[in-house]
């Protein structure tokens, strides 16, 4: 092996299951981080795309010198058979937010949303579309159309920007409570209670999104990224084992034996409850999880998750984003991070990382001394 692998090179053997130069540093601020390092309003970054939320990313990895997880899905863009005509219009604004309202036309009738975009905290959908299922299911279908076509010409740019800094992913997504949650006005509450009132609309629900992600998926391995990403965030934590075994996993089964076959590496991200949600994805073909919260956040003691399940899959974490990352000292970082590859950094196989998300104000110091300590301390 090399002396000095580049971050590329490190981050593929590891999620492969491999033992590099030394345990990557990849910690997760995929935004925050990188919106307030532009200097702008986060609307700039999130509303307007100047710059968009990868550019701005890719220049904080760069600062931080990490081994970047390059998460370019805004590079492909889908166009979907029948998709609704979609307008937005500025309803709000102030000195510290944006309100917009997004109308989609339907020919079974309007859904509506309303997002807000803080200054310097990441948008959030203040109404979202499903009011009634009953009534609204039918125009949600037509969000779900058959892909036509598909324009992937910023892929060589977002490629080229990556380089061999970190990997170059592409990201899909699969059904289940974590997906749904995002349409459902009234949040965790109203999508259970509907599901439980009308569990057969579900289950159509289901095998649209499968249809939906089965596809995407064709598309992204045809483009040859490093790694594909599944998004799931909260899919335990938002839903029951019960739940996440019959609408989640027979999507991921299919996903990930379909990287297998494609020669493309998979990792999946689900924050928060992942112990049951493991035990599950150790049936699959999926290399790489990420990011095995500890509690409170999560339920996952890491040098367990080892033992338990790092043979088959790689695993990624899991310095806490509060604690720790934010509130802790370079001390307590050190310590933590000294911990996590202890516990799962043996013969390969692990990312040093943190939980899910680190906040915007998280001490660049604490960032710095994550990566000095998978560099030092977690050299093979």
């Amino acid at each position: 092996m090399k002396d000095q692998l580049s971050s590329k090179e490190r981050l593929m053997i590891t999620i492969a299951g491999g033992k590099a130069d030394h345990v990557p540093a990849i910690p997760d601020f995929s935004n925050m981080i990188p919106a307030q390092m532009t200097g702008k309003p986060f609307w700039e970054i999130y509303m307007n795309g100047n710059p968009d939320l990868y550019h701005a990313y890719c220049k904080a990895a760069k600062y931080y010198g990490i081994d970047g997880w390059y998460q370019a899905s805004g590079s492909v863009k889908f166009k979907l058979k029948n998709y609704p005509e979609m307008s937005r219009t500025v309803t709000e604004r102030s000195a510290d937010r944006i309100t917009e309202k997004f109308i989609f036309k339907t020919p079974a009738g309007d859904l509506w949303e309303e997002r807000t975009y803080p200054i310097a905290d990441p948008p959030t959908k203040t109404v979202k579309m499903v009011k009634n299922i009953e009534e609204d299911f039918p125009k949600i279908k037509y969000l779900f159309g058959d892909i036509e076509s598909y324009d992937a010409s910023l892929v060589p740019e977002y490629r080229s920007l990556c380089g061999d800094d970190g990997i170059f992913c592409l990201q899909t997504g699969y059904p289940g409570m974590q997906s749904w949650l995002g349409y459902f006005n009234g949040n965790l509450a109203s999508t259970i209670y509907a599901y439980y009132d009308h569990p057969e609309i579900f289950e159509e629900w289901a095998e649209l999104e499968q249809k939906h992600f089965l596809r995407q998926t064709e598309i992204n391995l045809s483009l040859k990224p490093d790694v594909l990403l599944l998004g799931g965030s909260g899919t335990l934590t938002l839903s029951s084992p019960e739940l996440v075994q019959k609408f989640a996993i027979p999507t991921i089964t299919k996903i990930c034996k379909m990287a297998k076959e494609a020669g493309i590496l998979t990792m999946l991200h689900s924050c928060g409850k992942s112990m049951a949600f493991l035990e599950m994805l150790s049936k699959t073909d999926l290399n790489c999880i990420n990011p095995l919260e500890e509690p409170p956040m999560g339920d996952v003691n890491l040098a367990q998750v080892k033992k338990l399940y790092g043979k088959k899959m790689s695993l990624m974490g899991n310095l806490q984003t509060t604690a720790v990352m934010l509130k802790g000292s370079t001390a307590d970082v050190e310590r933590a991070a000294k911990k996590a590859i202890d516990d799962a950094g043996k013969d390969g196989g692990f990312l040093l990382s943190t939980g899910d998300q680190c906040g915007r104000d998280t001490p660049p110091e604490n960032i710095f001394k994550l990566v000095e300590t998978a560099k030092t301390y977690g050299r093979y």
